[in-house]
């Protein structure tokens, strides 16, 4: 790990954190790093930092120097710390490293999280994927919908996209192995309990699967993290397949609205009229399929592309 990418991580991680000790939220580094770059100061700059350096050369309050400082005495633990869990097969990523998401630096920008805990080969990365979210609470004919669809886009080439929730991510994320595919999963809890699976630690090994978690290895589930990385799945994708969605509830429909006002992927969702969520999403704007569709994205595209260009012509008029 270079000094920039442990400058991050001491500034954000939350391994080894002590009593009253508050690592940077990633909006809060996304502003720090700006001012930083305003400066023309380098996050690794700081590790040379001395108190009047972080008041004088950064305009900090006395409060947010401490802060700081204190976060900077831990990094001969937190090496040690990160360390150990490299050994376990997790290692840290951040924004700072080559290999970071490049397609969540492109479509969420500052709001895009400065390190990531991952379990596997990071190239899966660059592939083009489709995410597929939805409930937990999924029938057998959701399940059949979601294994089928999955088989025709990874026979496409895409790789699977999901948060590795039971339901509809999982059935997506083991279909896609089964059909010999990739997949890609956004975590929101244990990473660690994750890579104890069987199954998991021999995707990961043989180089079809990715894990990738905002949380520190050993943490629990979160509700605000589980809604937050909804974000992630539609930012790595070229489309998203909502499977159900609950009407005006839950993770699965906050999430899927928040990419149709934000356009991070092409939203596409199974047009099962009797489930009302999905109802609704398809009336806001989201595209639907159902069993006929062949798993190719390229007739969306273009109609949407034709769209665009119809759009833009109004203005010469």
């Amino acid at each position: 790990m270079n000094d920039r990418s442990m400058t991050i991580a001491i500034l954000c991680s939350h391994l080894c954190v002590g009593e009253g000790i508050s690592p940077l939220e990633p909006k809060e580094y996304s502003t720090f790093a700006a001012e930083l770059g305003k400066k023309q100061i380098n996050p690794e700059d700081l590790l040379s930092f001395s108190r009047q350096d972080f008041l004088q050369k950064l305009n900090l309050s006395e409060n947010q120097a401490e802060r700081i400082l204190r976060l900077m005495d831990r990094s001969g633990s937190l090496s040690f710390e990160i360390s150990k869990y490299e050994g376990m097969g997790i290692s840290l990523l951040t924004r700072a490293d080559p290999t970071y998401p490049k397609k969540l630096k492109t479509k969420l920008k500052n709001s895009c999280p400065p390190l990531f805990y991952t379990a596997g080969d990071l190239s899966l990365l660059e592939r083009e994927a489709i995410g597929y979210v939805g409930s937990r609470s999924i029938s057998d004919n959701d399940i059949a919908f979601a294994r089928a669809t999955v088989r025709k886009t990874v026979e496409k080439g895409y790789a699977v996209v999901s948060g590795g929730a039971k339901g509809s991510d999982s059935v997506a994320e083991e279909e896609a192995l089964t059909a010999g595919g990739a997949a890609i999963a956004f975590l929101s809890d244990s990473l660690l309990r994750k890579i104890r699976n069987k199954k998991t630690i021999q995707a990961v090994q043989q180089g079809s699967l990715v894990l990738l978690s905002v949380v520190k290895p050993d943490a629990g589930f979160n509700t605000g993290i589980a809604m937050m990385r909804n974000k992630y799945i539609y930012a790595q994708s070229e489309a998203t397949i909502v499977i159900k969605a609950d009407y005006e509830k839950g993770g699965t429909w906050n999430g899927a609205i928040e990419n149709l006002n934000n356009k991070w992927a092409l939203p596409l969702c199974w047009n099962h009229i009797s489930y009302p969520g999905n109802k609704a999403l398809i009336e806001k704007g989201s595209i639907p399929i159902g069993e006929e569709w062949d798993g190719n994205l390229a007739v969306f595209i273009e109609k949407v592309n034709q769209e665009k260009t119809e759009q833009l012509s109004i203005f010469d008029l």
